[in-house]
């Protein structure tokens, strides 16, 4: 992808939003004792980086003439916000499949968008499965979880970032399918920079951490209580690929550390991070002995948690059972 590559995609996006902050904040700085610059792509219209990758896609379907009676995607929820405002702003219908139990106020959120919610299976790549099925029953367009078009437009976000500070040294991105951290590679790659990018991936999770070190795709059930944006089951081989290619190293956070980092993230940038999106703030916590006086950023890919665990996250309770009332009290909200 070429540096006119990444620019054009963004150009679409900015149709829709404006680019969204990085900023220093000297508390964070203070916990980690290095310069950390941090990209809010939790203040996106969605509340996530996601909504970029959706407004490339769909632009790109558009541009190229296709007849589109329908979208179909599968998701933990962001993507699935994304595949609905940009279908919105085209008037296409979408249906997107998510798994049992996933965050109240993302499902909320999609419906909000005028999309049409489908629970099926229990985790992303049992809803991604049933997606293919519904896609394939109704004529419309399935959308994937990773492709080209997504990492173009998501990669809007890190060169912004990289534009402004272009002395980053290490930048921490978190890895759910994968569109987020190429498109940082991308970014970087094109504007001709060194920064190192360092793979985050949940240790109750580790798909793609395990696939990387054995250098091929392997499955494994994702059991994190809390960053249900990084659930990943089984990678996406092209993505691997790029990943392999372009990362420095991967590292693995615990569900622990991922809450703990959501209160610091909290405390010290006075915004919201869901699990995911605080995962890259966890691992450089672990790095921070190795970061120290150096410039670094992380990315907060999004801030949609539902809010009785964000609350209880903030209070050091076990997000398990949080979620499980928050499942309770929205399958009684919607009765």
């Amino acid at each position: 992808m070429t540096l006119a590559d990444l620019d054009a995609a963004a150009a679409v996006v900015y149709q829709a939003m404006p680019p969204t902050t990085q900023q220093r904040w000297p508390l964070l700085d203070e916990r980690c004792g290095a310069r950390i610059w941090v990209k809010h792509e939790n203040q996106t219209p969605v509340g996530a980086f996601k909504i970029r990758g959706g407004l490339v896609y769909v632009d790109e379907l558009r541009r190229r003439g296709a007849a589109v009676p329908g979208l179909v995607a599968a998701t933990r929820g962001n993507h699935g916000q994304s595949i609905g405002f940009a279908a919105a702003r085209h008037g296409i219908p979408a249906a997107v499949v998510a798994p049992h139990g996933n965050s109240v106020s993302k499902n909320r959120a999609m419906r909000a968008l005028g999309v049409e919610l489908i629970e099926k299976g229990e985790d992303f790549q049992a809803a991604l499965e049933a997606a293919d099925e519904i896609a394939r029953d109704r004529g419309w367009h399935m959308v994937p979880s990773f492709d080209d078009q997504l990492v173009r437009g998501v990669a809007s976000y890190s060169l912004e970032l990289l534009r402004a500070a272009p002395g980053i040294e290490t930048f921490y991105v978190p890895i759910g399918l994968g569109s987020g951290i190429c498109g940082a590679i991308a970014a970087r790659d094109a504007l001709h920079l060194r920064t190192n990018i360092v793979g985050v991936v949940a240790a109750s999770a580790p798909a793609y951490a395990r696939s990387l070190a054995l250098g091929r795709p392997v499955s494994q059930a994702p059991t994190t209580r809390i960053a249900d944006g990084m659930a990943c089951r089984t990678p996406d081989p092209d993505a691997l690929e790029r990943i392999r290619r372009g990362i420095e190293r991967v590292i693995e956070v615990s569900d622990d550390e991922i809450e703990a980092a959501m209160r610091a993230v909290y405390d010290d940038t006075h915004t919201v991070a869901e699990g995911a999106a605080a995962s890259s703030v966890a691992a450089l916590l672990q790095d921070r002995d190795t970061v120290r006086g150096r410039e670094v950023a992380v990315v907060l890919t999004g801030a949609n948690v539902d809010a009785g665990i964000f609350a209880g996250v903030l209070q050091g309770q076990d997000a398990r059972g949080l979620r499980l009332q928050a499942e309770g009290s929205g399958a009684a909200s919607r009765a």
